[in-house]
């Protein structure tokens, strides 16, 4: 099964990822894609450079960022293969734990939607 991992970081604490934590996320990740349980990943930009569409009665509005009335945004993430969502989780864990304990961050694991298996649409519950 395929998962989709959001990491929220709340954006005022102006994190930085230090040399270390960026040489241990590397190795993470390498490791990850040669046992073919990582697909893709990556950081963001903080939501200053982002732009939020809203579509609302049929009209769409944007609104640039940075998006002060949200305290956490998405900082990055990761899409990944997983036998169970149990082994999901323990992914999401390594994610978090690489981090080391300076951080304060959370990481959502969610599978994606077999779109082959049902409906195919958002509001369809499988």
């Amino acid at each position: 099964m395929r998962f989709f991992s959001m990491i929220r970081i709340d954006e005022t604490l102006n994190q930085a990822p230090s040399e270390r934590l960026l040489t241990d996320m590397q190795q993470l990740m390498e490791e990850m894609t040669r046992n073919g349980s990582l697909i893709a990943t990556a950081g963001l930009t903080p939501s200053a450079d982002g732009v939020r569409l809203r579509l609302r009665g049929g009209k769409i509005t944007a609104t640039d960022g940075p998006f002060t009335e949200a305290k956490e945004v998405i900082g990055g993430y990761a899409l990944f293969e997983a036998a169970s969502k149990a082994e999901a989780i323990a992914i999401g864990r390594r994610f978090l734990e690489v981090h080391g304990e300076g951080w304060d961050i959370e990481c959502e694991v969610r599978p994606l939607r077999d779109q082959g298996a049902g409906c195919g649409r958002v509001d369809c519950v499988e």
